[in-house]
């Protein structure tokens, strides 16, 4: 992570009481410390310190000086010069770690997860990296940090660069405020970024309640974090504190920094007010300033191992988490260890000097590249090459080699197919699996099309019912609604030719994590609401079927549930009339099968798992036990296209099952049609 301006250059000498210009090379340490949190506790701790927290109101507290300076000065705010700068300064370093990044994920990392990396090497090297991973909710605190990405941690410098755009503007719009109606310019700064704190912190407190995986990744409910560092900017020179207390305060926020990740519940409150913590503590040490005291905190924070340190905290924040990820995936760990981690941070330390002693600095000196925008334009273009030209090469060999494959598909990787009784085996030996590895993840059922038209219902147009047309017909046969989780979602890869073929509609209201069902206390509150919403929609359209799940599979003993609310969800639709068709759950496994196949090989017995270390045989199947306590539910069971010979392979006629550890693959689940189709038509008597 760094910072506008350096704390040589900008912020308050004499204890951070006065002028709101000199040198701070505590607040260099204070930047030294902060990534020195986030390191430790990424690597040995597995949760999020609140150092990035600190890295923003830091970014924000600089570049604010910088501004309030330019503009009191009477300089010109050339912003075209001062972004060109800044990203001159930034991406260089950025370039050399995703290059580095991508190098390795060729030689360590699974195919399956090359797309991913690739698509996320591009939003890191444009500053939307914090946007795709809202939209793919990723649980930023996960403890295998092995399944992350290399490059996730990107986010953050994603917030800070989009804000680097953003803020600039905001002094400029301030300033010709203060210019046209005569007012203190200091004033309209405090109006304007006061107003965005107070609206920013009440949005971050909203969506952190009700999606917390998406704010934490939200520059909306970021930007507090930012206006706050300028508000204290504008506070610093009133803050006269007596030495005793700037003593006591130094120390308070060092405490309070290096506690808090420990002491809050960042897991589920971030970056709600709790983020008031990191940012409040590392407040107090900038307003103790230079305390000139042998027992203050700056002691401490001036101290010369922290303040090189600082120098090099961009590039160590840069490096550490690859270094981390790409280690556990060649060691396969979910952790590193003590030792490990020792190994993961002296390699980032290292990484980031050479980084720092012969990318950033020679850059930044580069006064020929200064002179002129034209040049710092070309600096940056060449950058954005760098990374472009094998990222796009990369990515076309992936996609020219999945389409090669999927033309010979129909021959060499019939999938489900082979359990037709005049089947005959005329494939290749030598033929490659489908999907692809590189495409095997993404392989899942699109759900894009928002429902228009005679599918947008009052209830269809509700906050977080994602209500998605599949297949529209002019004049449909029969309407059906496919509800309920992720689960839910990957058949209707099997559903959609079945409807293109026999005039059916087919929408979509599904939620991953969300099981179709009536209310539970114990489920979480957008569930319930969605599928109260669900049912509403449902009454109103009155489709001829609704399509779910009946059963929850788990990786553990007894391997499969019987989902709470399930039947009295059922119950109220089928009581008003409207048919529910419920499917058994496919299994759980305790690996991930589309790389299982990758690691072992596909014919290797951790690939091929006893059907009775995923399912209960001893019994009645439990979706008709779910039959038997829901009069009227229609079900039907397709494991024995899954699980057969007494094994739940993860490749069937030479095409992967599964994309992770418990979903089917499109590719797969299409090829699964005409026993959808058999066993449906069963169900429902049609």
């Amino acid at each position: 992570m760094t910072v506008v301006e350096s704390s040589r250059t900008v912020a308050p000498r004499g204890g951070g009481r006065a002028p709101d210009r000199g040198f701070r090379p505590e607040v260099q340490g204070l930047r030294a410390l902060a990534v020195l949190m986030v390191v430790a506790y990424h690597v040995w701790f597995g949760r999020v310190s609140g150092g990035v927290d600190v890295f923003l109101l830091i970014s924000a507290f600089l570049l604010a000086l910088s501004f309030l300076r330019k503009v009191e000065s009477g300089r010109p705010l050339d912003l075209g010069r001062h972004w060109l700068h800044q990203f001159k300064r930034l991406l260089p370093a950025v370039v050399v770690v995703i290059l580095g990044t991508l190098g390795a994920t060729y030689l360590l990392v699974p195919r399956s997860r090359w797309t991913d990396i690739l698509e996320q090497a591009w939003a890191s090297l444009f500053y939307v990296q914090n946007w795709v991973l809202a939209s793919n909710a990723v649980d930023y605190y996960a403890d295998d940090h092995s399944l992350a990405s290399p490059l996730q941690h990107f986010w953050s410098l994603s917030v800070q660069g989009q804000v680097f755009i953003l803020w600039p503007l905001l002094f400029v719009l301030s300033a010709l405020v203060a210019r046209r109606f005569r007012l203190r310019f200091r004033g309209v700064v405090l109006l304007v970024f006061g107003a965005l704190f107070v609206a920013s912190l009440g949005f971050s407190v909203w969506e952190t309640s009700t999606n917390q995986a998406y704010a934490y990744f939200d520059t909306r409910a970021r930007l507090w974090e930012f206006a706050l560092g300028t508000l204290l900017a504008l506070a610093l020179p009133f803050l006269r504190l007596p030495r005793v207390l700037r003593i006591m305060a130094g120390w308070l926020g060092v405490g309070a920094m290096l506690s808090g990740g420990f002491l809050l519940d960042v897991q589920g409150q971030f970056p709600g007010y709790v983020a008031l913590w990191p940012l409040l503590a590392a407040a107090l040490v900038i307003a103790a300033g230079q305390t000139g005291s042998a027992v203050g905190a700056d002691r401490f924070l001036l101290s010369r191992p922290l303040v090189r340190m600082g120098d090099l905290s961009y590039a160590l924040y840069l490096w550490h988490w690859p270094v981390l990820v790409l280690f556990l995936i060649w060691r396969d760990a979910a952790a590193p260890g003590i030792l490990g981690g020792l190994v993961v941070i002296a390699v980032s330390l290292v990484l980031a000097y050479l980084t720092m002693r012969f990318v950033e600095r020679p850059l930044r000196a580069l006064a020929w590249a200064d002179r002129r925008r034209r040049r710092s334009v070309i600096v940056l273009a060449v950058c954005l090459t760098l990374v472009a030209a094998p990222l796009a090469g990369w990515q076309r060999e992936i996609r020219l080699e999945s389409e090669r494959i999927a033309a010979q598909a129909d021959t060499n990787n019939p999938g489900a197919r082979i359990f037709d009784t005049d089947y005959v085996d005329q494939t290749d030996p030598d033929a490659p699996l489908v999907p692809t590895a590189d495409v095997g993840g993404r392989d899942y059922a699109n759900v894009l099309t928002p429902c228009t038209g005679r599918f947008a219902t009052e209830a269809g147009a509700l906050q977080g019912l994602n209500c998605s047309i599949i297949v529209d017909q002019a004049e449909p046969s029969r309407t059906i609604v496919a509800v309920g989780n992720s689960h839910v979602q990957q058949w209707l890869a099997t559903m959609k030719p079945l409807a293109e073929e026999n005039g059916w509609a087919l929408v979509a209201l599904v939620r991953g994590g969300c099981q179709f069902g009536g209310f539970v206390e114990a489920v979480a509150a957008e569930c319930n609401e969605r599928n109260a919403q669900a049912k509403d929609y449902i009454a109103d359209l009155r489709p001829d079927l609704v399509f779910t799940t009946g059963t929850y599979s788990v990786s553990e003993p007894p391997f499969e549930l019987l989902p709470g609310g399930f039947s009295r969800g059922a119950s109220e639709l089928i009581e008003q009339g409207i048919p529910v068709l419920a499917i058994r759950d496919n299994p759980r496994f305790t690996r991930n099968m589309m790389e299982c196949a990758e690691d072992f090989g596909e014919s290797a017995q951790e690939c091929n798992v006893r059907e009775e270390e995923v399912r209960d045989m001893s019994g009645v199947t439990p979706i008709q036990q779910m039959a038997d306590i829901t009069p009227g539910l229609k079900v039907m069971d397709l494991n024995d296209y899954v699980c057969f010979s007494g094994s739940c392979p993860a490749v069937i006629g030479n095409m992967r099952v599964y994309l992770d550890d418990n979903h089917l693959t499109s590719t797969y689940a299409r090829t699964l049609s005409p026993y959808f189709f058999e066993r449906m038509m069963a169900a429902t008597g049609w």
